[in-house]
């Protein structure tokens, strides 16, 4: 065991920097990124790529230059344009009965949405909330713009 013991250590490190991922799942992934994309997780900033994972708390900003595609796991498409940030507060999706709920926040910039499965399955239960209303989503195609 002594020979061991180093490893103790880096184990405990690993385990305190695992992401808040790991506990909580999945809800989106990134289509497409241009320009500056990032998400704030756990108060961390990082780069946004296409083929990356969304997480419930995660909030998207894109910069001056930055644009984002998002596909939510029940099929709705969100698309923020530049100077944007975008908090993903609430998502659950159960797809064998399409009941869920979702709750998102336009702080800033602009955001066009179509939307999945939720609104069907859940008459009123997806949001968009921006500083002066709350939109409640019951299956259409939509943009907002927040100054």
């Amino acid at each position: 065991m002594q020979p061991l013991r180093w490893l103790i250590p880096f184990l405990a490190i690993g385990l305190l920097a695992a992401p808040a991922a790991a506990q909580n799942p999945e809800i989106a992934l990134v289509e497409k990124a241009s320009g500056k994309v990032t998400v704030l997780r756990d108060g961390h900033p990082l780069r946004l790529r296409a083929g990356d994972p969304l997480y419930q708390k995660d909030v998207v900003e894109t910069g001056p230059d930055g644009s984002v595609g998002i596909t939510f796991n029940d099929n709705t498409v969100f698309s923020t344009g530049p100077n944007s940030q975008l908090a993903l507060d609430q998502f659950q999706f159960d797809p064998g009965t399409a009941h869920g709920a979702m709750l998102a926040e336009l702080r800033k910039g602009t955001l066009s949405v179509v939307s999945g499965e939720i609104p069907h399955g859940s008459p009123g239960a997806m949001k968009i909330k921006t500083p002066n209303a709350v939109l409640g989503v019951r299956g259409t195609t939509f943009a907002v713009r927040v100054y």
